[in-house]
């Protein structure tokens, strides 16, 4: 990082004079405008004043007509004529939204509970509500072929389980009735809105309102206009209430209806709203050691699966920091040194929330030149600095004058729009408090124990306060009567489903095969089992502090005699000493190094796990002396032959070795594995990695990654990365192409399937073709892969075995999509991960298809064990997540390597 970059206003829009044209400004919105000089204030504001609200109407529904093409309803599948296989079921959903994104940090923290999704915010749940207008947000995509005999197999050990949700008893048997909600003057608060509204429940009658729609089960008399008193102020509130349509029971609003009707359950329970979800703040845990929160929270989501309306209910929590943002800047200051770089680098991208609308806000730059005495001109012209702003508008004191303005990222938006500028906001930083965890935070081993005491629920656990939670939805008098009032009923147990358990699989080596054993996991073993293939290493080199030789001499000891009695055979390398753990002190020994000659691989021995120096030394081995390349930590280097072995195995893999493989009785198969990860220092920008196989036993991998700005250039580069790797695979497989290629394709919400269908893979499937001869020669099957969902499953009150599949009850009527159990926890509430096949033509059935990702999942070489995804998925993820931490650092081109590092 620049050392400037704290002072200015990195990555955003150039500074304007105050006559320029506004085209390039940043439109404030929900938070105050843009700033401009105040009377107090001697100099011109750093930015043009706007032409439109600093906090305009929210907007609102707009009045069109249902969908052509209807959605799933609480009607089974045999009593409506679903779409064809492929074609999008366009609803306008106002909140529909993916699974949240939970806290994945390591093996020691399973429990994917705190929901911090790598900043703080809490997970985001299907189904939710939110206000906004009636657009599509959610295309369904109907990928369940017609000629698909069934999605359901038959194949393993037939067991009963028991899933996180509830079924829905009893259901509505009237029209709904939708309408639009203005208020003037504008009021952006939900709350507010709400209990303005709320006045007059004798004239409304029943109904459900969630701060912009109105919903009701009878008709309100035409444009209707209502008058409220807003009492902190009380200033006189008009309501205008505008009819858009009624809903019919296949229309896709009815089951956001009853999500907004367990909202509303919800805020019976007495639980905080904080951002778009539900935390019971009475109840947290504070882990004041390191002055942290954890608020227990609810997540629910209610749709139409196979045969029924199910709520989803799941567990979550929400990691609270007790300081503020104006703490972070005191203890800054207090520090000393290069205030402003510290703060910024501190607090860029985490995730804060302002206590005055409970929202939460990304951060995603400082401006210093501001504090809260600058002025900023509100849409009637008055000048308001943003000390009364607040005052005025919240009721808020803010006692620190001198303290720097935040840039947040405000209401989210498409990533693909032209228009980004809505998204910006200010926000004071003594009204913001820290969500979330610090990247340094997260390395702290001690800390992380702490949070996961409370955030690891085992399966018994985790059932009893789902069942605790059914019963409070069903005694509180108010929830009692407002389900009654719209015939609404929840079972009282977790909805029983049935499932079946896979063979263990058997792990091939050189001179025989094993088990992989009732929990996936075959390291004792590997010790003394023969690799598939080795190659010698003999002309390597070992980079370490002069303070560490004797650690590094007892781990070599240990190495060569682990990979001996694997069969790779490891001579002793060149020792390198350096003077220190700097990072650029590594990066100018290995240039040393490199630029006299190249050995077969560069092992560096670091001191701690610090992420600059280890992208310092992947940079340099990756992009400017390309080496194979590993590094050890030092606290690993006396834990003795079991992190020998796993070192032994992945320096083995990274000189073209493979260690193992599973039986995969398809011939001329291809396995795609496809991920994306999005660079946190552009927003516009997003690392894709594709990954193939190349060999029948699917051990030999070809790799490609790329930087694109937009769905466009993303496709186009899947397709052409698919295409040049089934060019690779003829001329290593007897000049044939392959007979069956299965793409697995993560890093994809719920709302971008159809963009997925629509443009990946009909570009996929056009450039195969050419390369084929024609369209019906291109065997095919695309899977979405989603391992962030808030589906638990439960056997006997544990968790399920390794290889248990779900495929009936709690999957989709209009989807080919099932579950897979592929790993083994030992603390915590194991997650599945969830598959859907989105196009097929590859001819198998079902359970080939579950069988296969299955398999896949032996195949990470990193692990002497199962993952939760596909092996080609886990190595796109890990390639792709490596050109983002290093993108900083480097300019990223597109490029194709052979073997990806393991």
């Amino acid at each position: 990082m620049q050392q400037g970059r704290g002072r200015g206003r990195a990555k955003v829009p150039p500074v304007q004079s105050p006559t320029s044209p506004t085209s390039g400004a940043w439109v404030r919105r929900p938070g105050p405008g843009q700033p401009q000089a105040g009377p107090s204030q001697s100099r011109a504001s750093p930015r043009p004043p706007q032409p439109r609200a600093s906090y305009p109407r929210p907007p609102q529904p707009r009045s069109s007509p249902r969908p052509s093409q209807p959605g799933p309803s609480q009607l089974a599948p045999s009593q409506r004529a679903w779409p064809r296989p492929g074609q999008p079921v366009q609803t306008f959903a106002r909140g529909g939204r993916g699974d949240g994104q939970g806290y994945s940090g390591g093996a020691s923290y399973e429990s994917k509970d705190t929901q911090t999704g790598g900043g703080g915010d809490a997970s985001i749940g299907r189904g939710a509500m939110r206000g906004k207008r009636s657009v599509p947000t959610d295309i369904m995509l109907v990928t369940r072929p017609q000629n698909l005999p069934t999605k359901k197999g038959s194949f393993g050990t037939q067991i009963k389980l028991r899933a996180n949700y509830f079924r829905l008893l009893s259901t509505t048997n009237w029209t709904l009735y939708q309408y639009r909600v203005d208020f003037a003057p504008e009021e952006d608060r939900t709350a507010t809105r709400k209990s303005l509204l709320k006045h007059h429940k004798e004239k409304l009658g029943a109904y459900i309102f969630d701060g912009t729609v109105l919903y009701t089960s009878h008709r309100l008399p035409e444009n209707m206009n209502l008058l409220s008193k807003r009492q902190f102020d009380d200033e006189k509130i008009t309501i205008t209430i505008k009819f858009v349509g009624d809903l019919a029971k296949d229309d896709h609003h009815y089951l956001q209806f009853f999500n907004i009707i367990m909202r509303k359950c919800l805020e019976h329970l007495k639980l905080q709203l904080v951002g778009r979800d539900y935390y019971d703040a009475e109840t947290k845990v504070v882990v004041a050691q390191y002055k942290l929160e954890l608020w227990p929270g609810y997540f629910t989501s209610i749709r139409q699966h196979e045969r029924d309306i199910l709520m989803c209910a799941e567990i979550t929590h929400k990691v609270m920091r007790q300081d503020t943002l104006l703490d972070i800047w005191r203890g800054c200051q207090e520090n000393g040194g290069n205030v402003e770089k510290t703060y910024y680098e501190e607090i860029l991208g985490s995730v804060v929330l302002t206590d005055y609308n409970n929202n939460t806000y990304r951060i995603m730059d400082v401006d210093f030149k501001l504090t809260p005495n600058n002025a900023f001109q509100l849409k009637s012209g008055e000048s308001v600095t943003y000390k009364d702003y607040y005052k005025n508008k919240y009721n808020k004191i803010i006692q620190y004058n001198n303290q720097p303005m935040l840039v947040a990222e405000g209401k989210q938006k498409s990533r693909n729009l032209p228009d980004q500028s809505e998204r910006l906001v200010y926000l004071v930083p003594e009204l913001c408090r820290a969500t979330g965890l610090t990247d340094s935070m997260r390395a702290n081993f001690d800390l992380m124990q702490a949070l996961a005491k409370h955030t690891r629920v085992s399966p018994e656990s985790r059932i009893q306060k789902l069942l605790m939670f059914n019963r409070r939805l069903c005694s509180q008098p108010n929830i009692v009567k407002e389900l009654k009032e719209w015939n609404l009923e929840l079972e009282d147990k977790l909805v029983e489903i049935p499932g079946r358990v896979l063979p263990t699989e058997r792990i091939v080596f050189r001179t025989g095969s094993i088990s992989a054993g009732v929990e996936a996991d075959w390291t004792r073993e590997l010790r003394n089992k023969q690799l598939i293939a080795s190659k010698p290493l003999k002309n390597w080199i070992l980079v370490h502090t002069g303070n560490l030789k004797r650690d590094c001499e007892d781990f070599l000891k240990n190495l060569t005699k682990a990979a001996g009695g694997m069969g790779f055979n490891i001579e002793r390398p060149r020792m390198f000493p350096i003077a220190d753990d700097r990072s650029s002190t590594y990066s100018d020994a290995l240039e040393e190094l490199l630029s006299k000659s190249i050995p077969q691989l560069v092992l560096c021995i670091v001191t701690t796990n610090r992420s600059e120096r280890y992208s310092t030394i992947k940079k340099k081995c990756c992009v400017d002396r390309p080496v194979p390349s590993q590094v050890v930590i030092r606290k690993n280097l006396i834990k003795g032959l079991s992190v020998a072995t796993k070192v032994a195995v992945q320096m083995n893999c990274k000189l073209g070795g493979v260690p193992w493989c599973v039986e995969v009785p398809l011939s001329g198969l291809m396995v795609v594995g496809f991920d994306v990860c999005h660079d946190t220092n552009m927003k516009e920008r997003d690392f894709g990695a594709t990954v193939a196989t190349l060999d029948k036993n699917l051990t030999r991998y070809i790799s490609a990654v790329s930087p694109h700005s937009n769905g466009e250039e993303l496709s186009n580069d899947i397709a052409s990365h698919i295409c040049k790797f089934v060019t690779t695979y003829r001329q290593y497989n007897d000049n044939r192409y392959p007979d069956r290629i299965v793409v697995y394709r993560d890093g994809v919400g719920e709302g971008q399937i159809h963009l997925v269908y629509n443009h990946e893979v009909k570009e996929i499937r056009k450039r195969l073709a050419q390369m084929y001869g024609s369209e019906a020669a291109v065997k095919m099957a695309f899977i979405i892969v989603n391992k962030r969902v808030n589906t638990r499953i439960f056997y006997n009150e544990r968790n399920p075995p390794c290889g248990t599949v779900v495929d009936d009850v709690i999957t989709s009527p209009v989807k080919y999509d099932f579950f897979i159990v592929s790993q083994h926890v030992r603390q915590g509430t194991v997650t599945p991960t969830s598959y859907s096949v989105i196009d097929d033509t590859v001819g198998l059935d079902a359970d080939k298809m579950q069988r296969l990702t299955y398999k896949l999942t032996h195949m990470y070489y990193n692990w002497s064990g199962t993952v939760r995804v596909p092996a080609p998925c886990q190595y796109a993820h890990k390639l792709a997540y490596l050109l983002k931490t290093n993108a900083e650092q480097s300019n990223v081109a597109s490029g194709i390597e052979d073997d990806p590092d393991a």
